[in-house]
């Protein structure tokens, strides 16, 4: 077994949560230091970072995230994580690398030693950054707010991959816009609680949240034009504590998708909208409350900056990399590029067993059928995947980086 995949094996039974990742970004420290890149650590909570300078020529940005989910894992690899761990909220939750961070993580530790050892190869910099908390989408801000920008040097383009479902040894991509932003919304109506068996005497806030969660739904269908796309999911009702009780406030938590920028307003306006309008129709005592938990922008490829990256890919993976459409799933990737103005590209990493593919299987078919990320029975096969996630992060830096 290659010291790569040790480092993998030990990261998938030792996974931690967001804003916890203290023994991976001791690892990923450490496998940097070795390699010779000058390390910081510390930067937006347990964000390491290692910069190699090799000459003059541009810099790039090469990204992984580092933490895991609240899950327990339910793969039946003789490698699971057994972890439990303290969460946010005080609860004792199981923890797994059930999307598959893990994997970048050791991909890109993987891309770094081989960048250092083929200094003689390239001239410019490279910047390899390691992020936490990326599935609450507060990591990348953190690490930009905590003044990464200052910290090291400007990219000319920021690069990153997540390992999917699709066929191990594969690349997968998307133009222009990839990933959709994400906005998780907490909205708490109010009501004047009372006895069940006096409705007239009360505001039910349990029936002004069914009205609020119906007329939702017209967002998309009626605001949002057919040619756009928006996700609004209402993932948590709260309310009440007995069946003859008439409560004095419900909680509902939204999750909404959006690409467009202009559509992202037009969704956010139109929840907040619907949520005070129904309040008032309910003759609440009060105005809702409506707070963002967190959000994210959009993942966006650059044109310029893809086709670079493409160009390189298509010459050393001829007839593996593939087009896909965009998925409403979320990153916080899109950050770094912002903050620093500079263009990204995205893209993802096949990780299942090539032999599900074979032919006459259909590659769609196949997907709907296997476990995908966050699921409890989500892992990647290692390889060919670590390889090949290697490979791509190396194939895509040097694209940038000058002979």
């Amino acid at each position: 077994m290659s010291a790569l995949s040790e480092i993998y094996l030990d990261l998938h039974q030792h996974p931690e949560l967001a804003g916890a990742e203290v023994r991976t970004a001791g690892i990923v420290s450490a496998a940097l230091t070795a390699a010779g890149y000058t390390v910081t650590e510390r930067i937006g909570g347990y964000g390491v970072v290692g910069v190699l300078t090799n000459g003059d020529g541009p810099v790039v940005w090469l990204r992984a995230d580092m933490d895991a989910l609240p899950v327990r894992e339910e793969t039946g690899l003789d490698y699971a994580s057994t972890v439990t761990a303290v969460d946010a909220d005080g609860d004792t939750v199981p923890v797994a690398h059930a999307c598959g961070h893990d994997m970048h993580v050791t991909a890109l530790i993987g891309a770094a030693q081989q960048l250092a050892d083929s200094t003689a190869d390239w001239s410019g910099t490279v910047v390899a950054i390691f992020q936490p908390a990326e599935e609450d989408l507060s990591g990348a801000r953190a690490m930009v707010d905590d003044g990464l920008l200052d910290r090291v040097p400007r990219p000319s383009v920021v690069l990153g991959q997540h390992v999917a479902p699709g066929p191990a040894g594969m690349l997968f991509y998307h133009p222009g816009y990839t990933l959709s932003a994400s906005d998780a919304l907490e909205i708490t109506l109010f009501g004047r609680g009372g006895h069940g068996s006096r409705p007239e005497a009360t505001v039910d806030p349990i029936v002004m949240a069914a009205a609020v969660i119906l007329r939702l739904q017209t967002i998309v269908g009626r605001e949002v034009a057919a040619t756009d796309q928006a996700v609004v999911t209402v993932g948590v009702v709260e309310a009440g504590t007995k069946n003859n009780i008439i409560p004095e406030t419900a909680t509902l938590k939204l999750s909404v998708r959006t690409f467009d920028p202009v559509v992202r307003e037009k969704v956010l306006a139109a929840i907040d909208r619907i949520v005070r309008a129904e309040a008032a129709a309910s003759g609440a005592p009060r105005e809702p409350e409506i707070v963002t938990l967190y959000s994210g922008p959009a993942t966006y490829n650059d044109a310029g900056a893809l086709d670079t990256v493409l160009g390189a890919f298509n010459k050393q993976f001829a007839g593996r990399v593939m087009e896909i459409p965009a998925g409403t799933g979320s990153e916080d990737f899109g950050q770094f590029g912002a903050a620093a103005a500079a263009p990204a590209v995205y893209w993802f990493l096949g990780g299942a067993d090539p032999q599900l593919f074979a032919p006459p299987a259909d590659l769609f078919q196949v997907l709907a059928e296997i476990p995908s990320n966050h699921s409890p029975e989500y892992a990647p096969v290692i390889e060919p995947t670590l390889t090949m996630g290697v490979s791509a992060l190396v194939t895509a830096a040097r694209a940038w980086l000058a002979p």
